[in-house]
């Protein structure tokens, strides 16, 4: 597991966005982020799991929240583009964006692999990344030191048999981060990581290996403290990397 100790302000006075913040890893890291200070953009398809979320960060009176509801399956080019200008009107810049918003598909052979399930898959782990990332560029080079995490597998790594449009999409990420990282590098404030979480112990989790015990696998809790690094100051200058939580 990767060890980092987070002083309480890491993320004092910071702005992060956070896409399938409702449920699992987002919900943790959202819970996580603001716990240490940020301002915190809650992202997702389902309001009441964004209201639960937000609820929760200001019964902790944590630094109070925003809620902007998606469809990443099914937004279009405008749709981010009105996302960025109304995120814009409310805040000066954007410090950290955790893409961590994704779709498993179908565990079937390529052979056997559904069109509309693959191009649903894309769209949400790959398409709406990029798109999402675009758009924010210009708020995200107005921070002093901002912060791209994009979400990778280890099937992104090395292709797994029956993990089709997921693990393809999860190398298509690792090569978006890694051009733009190259792309970022030396210009600006912007640096770009991936993180690989690993198997945790998430609803995703379990409807892929359904057969498994929970109990194996760390908690979301337990994986934050390398998202808390990788979106703090003590990361600056690390660009175009890709790290494993459980490593």
């Amino acid at each position: 597991m990767f060890e980092y100790q987070a002083p309480p302000d890491l993320l004092k006075g910071l702005v992060i966005i956070v896409t399938g913040a409702g449920s699992g890893i987002g919900k943790t890291a959202s819970l996580t982020f603001a716990q240490h200070g940020a301002t915190v953009i809650l992202m997702g398809r389902t309001i009441t799991k964004l209201e639960s979320v937000y609820d929760e960060i200001e019964k902790n009176q944590w630094p109070k929240p925003a809620i902007y509801p998606i469809d990443l399956a099914g937004a279009d080019e405008n749709d981010y583009k009105t996302m960025a200008e109304t995120i814009g009107q409310t805040f000066h810049c954007i410090d950290g964006l955790l893409h961590n918003a994704a779709q498993i598909g179908e565990l079937k052979p390529i052979s056997q692999y559904h069109y509309d399930t693959w191009k649903n898959v894309l769209q949400v782990n790959l398409n709406s990344a990029f798109l999402l990332t675009r758009e924010l560029l210009p708020l995200l080079r107005k921070s002093s030191e901002a912060s791209i995490v994009f979400t990778s597998s280890s099937v992104g790594h090395k292709g797994r048999a029956h993990w089709g449009a997921y693990s393809v999409s999860k190398f298509a990420t690792e090569g978006l981060m890694q051009t733009l990282a190259d792309e970022e590098d030396g210009i600006g404030p912007v640096r770009c990581n991936s993180i690989n979480p690993g198997g945790t112990r998430t609803q995703m989790r379990a409807s892929a290996f359904p057969a498994e015990d929970p109990l194996t696998r760390p908690t979301p809790e337990q994986i934050m403290p390398l998202y808390l690094y990788l979106m703090g100051a003590d990361s600056k200058g690390v660009n175009g990397k890709a790290w494993h939580a459980q490593a």
